[in-house]
């Protein structure tokens, strides 16, 4: 399948999700929860983790429309590899390799230094699957809408203000992917910035 036609199905699929992929999405939803279960987000009421990848699949389906069972799984099971003990393989066998491999799309190398991995997700957002491209969509969105409402205590305006400046870098990547999630991240660097 080419790549245009596959934005296209996860764009504007002609039809809901079945029992199989509906219980694949509740799957990752456990999946998730379960790897994340000790962790904390960085905001001041230390927020349980897993508010974060639920609110992308709810951004991905309320504003974009999106009932890709691949990309809602991915968009949830998008920070396991990079935060938790989750080996990609771990993925593979659980989820298959189409959800395995977005998820690995999206998953920053953490043994390379911040300032290299910030560039490496600049660099590699224009090249990502129309898949990635939505998870990161959903996550630079939902990430910049945590920074406006409940940002890190210990942040400063100026570490905010870099971030949001990297956030539309990475950004500068995928667009075209999807005009709805596009403006919801155009909005969240308004309430951000």
């Amino acid at each position: 399948m080419k790549q245009q036609e596959v934005h296209l199905s996860v764009s504007n699929p002609p039809y809901g999700l079945s029992f199989t992929e509906t219980r694949r999405v509740f799957n990752a939803l456990a999946f998730a929860a379960d790897k994340h279960r000790n962790q904390r987000r960085k905001d001041e009421g230390a927020s349980p983790y897993i508010n974060h990848p639920i609110a992308l699949a709810h951004i991905l389906v309320d504003e974009g429309g999106i009932t890709d069972h691949v990309v809602l799984c991915a968009a949830i099971l998008h920070d396991t590899i990079e935060d938790t003990e989750t080996s990609l393989a771990e993925l593979v066998a659980a989820f298959g390799p189409e959800i395995a491999g977005v998820v690995a799309e999206v998953t920053d190398d953490k043994a390379l230094d911040p300032t290299m991995r910030k560039q490496l997700q600049i660099e590699h957002a224009a090249h990502a699957s129309p898949r990635a491209k939505l998870v990161k969509l959903a996550d630079k969105t939902c990430n910049l809408r945590d920074l406006a409402a409940t940002p890190p205590p210990e942040w400063s305006d100026e570490r905010r203000r870099d971030y949001l400046a990297w956030s539309q870098k990475v950004i500068a990547g995928v667009r075209g992917t999807n005009p709805a999630l596009e403006a919801a991240f155009d909005k969240a660097c308004l309430a951000a910035g």
